[in-house]
């Protein structure tokens, strides 16, 4: 089955890529991805760890039925049939049910190309129009990573706090700071 397009984005090199909603047959794609950003050590809270293709698998079903209920967006960005970036916005439960966790990589070759920000809009976009209880939005970013502190600062999110020592990155402690985006009125 083909699926729709969400967005599509001319990169300067010439290449183009597209945004996808995930489909389960993207699980081994999905691992591959993760487990290289892993391997890499970036800033995520995989620090060298492979997930398996069943442990994908699984985290995946659970995920799209989450989409099918309006409890999380994600949207995945392929370069050929290459993923290359993952987003995503995962809705909190009981008495947070109005915030949503976003989360946002980019394959290391593919950074710096306006592909997070195109990403990330493109999910914020996609989450207040398919999850009308979505009121705020939260993230997590490590204190030793302004790239992405910049880009989340100018989409207009908001620092709110910050717990010391909060992440392990490369094998010391780093601060974890907390941010915020209010999308729609309480």
């Amino acid at each position: 089955m083909k699926r729709k397009i969400v967005a599509r984005l001319q990169l300067n090199n010439g290449k183009e890529v597209v945004f996808k909603y995930p489909q389960i047959e993207d699980a081994l794609e999905m691992m591959n991805y993760f487990n290289g950003l892993s391997k890499e050590q970036t800033f995520i809270t995989f620090q060298g760890e492979q997930i398996s293709l069943e442990f994908e698998q699984k985290r995946l079903k659970e995920l799209l039925q989450k989409i099918k209920n309006k409890m999380a967006i994600q949207i995945l960005v392929f370069c050929n049939s290459q993923v290359i970036a993952i987003s995503d916005l995962i809705m909190r439960e009981r008495a947070e049910k109005h915030i949503g966790s976003f989360g946002i990589t980019v394959a290391k070759e593919f950074r710096g190309l306006g592909i997070g920000r195109k990403l990330m809009q493109t999910v914020i976009d996609e989450a207040i129009s398919r999850i009308p209880q979505l009121k705020i939005l939260v993230l997590g970013v490590f204190s030793d990573n302004p790239i992405a502190q910049n880009m989340y600062k100018k989409m207009g999110f908001i620092e709110y706090g910050s717990l010391p020592q909060g992440v392990m990155h490369k094998g010391h402690l780093d601060n974890h700071i907390y941010m915020y985006k209010k999308v729609r009125d309480l």
